[in-house]
This record gives structure tokens, sequence and C-alpha cells, in this order.
């Protein structure tokens, strides 16, 4: 793990405008904050997304630059314990954003938004939690059973999401730097980073097809649960 002390000073002076980007307008049911201790690690309460089992929660994760960062993708860890089967029982998280599709051009806010769509939509076939992915194919009520549990255990309450106090943050960033100067609007405006704009945090979801190995009848709560993820994946692509 790096820390903001071996981060290079350019790769520090983006940092410090992405974050300042994501607390002048954050992503929806988002909240960045910063640790202070160490600029290379950025925490964010995700909201559960409605009309999925974590709807009820929201779930603390972290991203961790890594020395050579944005030329290697972030490392991405749930905090709080969720029951799903792209995140394993430590709270890795399995997205291909992450791993074989990451390429420097993209933010930390494409990466939040991406991870925010996986509690939307998982991927049981490329499952770290053998049992979350199982069950989902073979048994959505079990699965949404579970993950409504894990979520009202572990789950904060949901918070009112407003932007994210993390100005001071920033600034320090610009501080520490050697020979920095202040960034003014006109400069914000033609040096953002080439992250990709996503104005819903469904827009980069992907669509799995799933293929069920029996038909199970679920209660009225569950029916309604895949009905709405299933009215949200005809504007969905693949990741």
């Amino acid at each position: 793990m790096a820390t903001d002390e071996n981060l290079p000073p350019k790769v520090i002076k983006q940092l410090a405008k992405e974050l300042k980007s994501l607390d002048e307008t954050p992503p929806e049911g988002i909240k960045v904050t910063v640790n202070e201790d160490d600029f290379s690690t950025i925490f964010a309460d995700i909201e559960g997304p409605a009309g999925t089992p974590y709807e009820n929660g929201v779930f603390r994760m972290k991203l961790i630059l890594s020395l050579d960062f944005p030329h290697s993708p972030p490392k991405g860890y749930f905090l709080t314990k969720i029951f799903h089967p792209n995140i394993s029982s430590h709270g890795e998280i399995c997205v291909n954003t992450l791993k074989k599709d990451w390429n420097p051009s993209l933010g930390l806010r494409h990466v939040l938004t991406v991870v925010r769509c996986l509690l939307i939509e998982p991927f049981p076939e490329s499952a770290l939690n053998e049992q979350a992915g199982k069950m989902l194919i073979e048994d959505y009520e079990e699965y949404a059973k579970h993950a409504r549990l894990y979520t009202a255990i572990h789950g904060k309450p949901k918070l009112k999401f407003k932007a994210a106090g993390i100005s001071e943050s920033t600034t320090v960033l610009n501080a520490g730097q050697p020979n920095s100067a202040p960034v003014s609007a006109d400069q914000r405006d033609t040096t953002a980073p080439a992250a990709l704009p996503l104005s819903s945090p469904t827009a980069a979801c992907s669509v799995p097809t799933l293929t069920s190995k029996k038909d199970t009848a679920g209660p009225a709560k569950v029916a309604a649960d895949k009905k709405k993820v299933d009215a949200r994946k005809k504007s969905l692509r693949r990741l």
C-alpha cells in the first residue's frame, strides 16, 4: 500500500481535484471521506439501492491506491459485512473495473458508481462468496432473505446523503505539495479528470443473463424486488 508521501506529486494534484469534484457533486447514494493521515486510502459510505435486498442499509467501503496508481487499479474492500456473490467474507470486491477492465483514464467517481451498481446487479458467475452466488441462481427468495438479514444486522441506518465534507482535506493535499498554487475555477474546467461522467448509479451497470436451475415461487416482497430489478436491466449495459 502506498502512502500519500510516496504518490507522485502529479498524481496527488489530480487526486485533490477529483476529491474536490466528488465533494461538490457527489454521486447518487455515495458519500466520500478522506483519511487525513493517508490520502491514498479513500473511504465511502454507499447507500443500498432501492428495490434490492440492501435498500435499508448503508455500507462502508475503502479504496486503496497503489504506488503506481493510476496505472494500476485501486483495491476495493467492503468494511461493512454484506451477503453478496461478488464480495468475499473478508470484504474483497470482485468487479472487472478493478481488474482486467481497468483504464488509467477511469476516475474514482466511475469506480464508486460501478461498485454501487454491483449491489443492483450481482454476477454469480464470478462469485467470491460461492454460497451467495449459488443461492442467487437457485433460490432468489433465500438469497434475498440472507442479504436482508445481513443488511439489518450489519448495515448502518440510512443516512441523508449530502456533499461529503472533504474540502479541507483537499486543501491540505494541495498545501502539502512543494511550490503548489491554488487551482482556479478555469483550471479545474480545463484539467478535469478523464473519469466517465455518470449521472445515474445504474448507467454503468451490466446485465448478466441468469438461468435458474429451478423455478421457485416467492412471496409478494420477493416478486416486487425482482420486478424493480428487472425494470432496471433494460437500461443497463455490460461493464
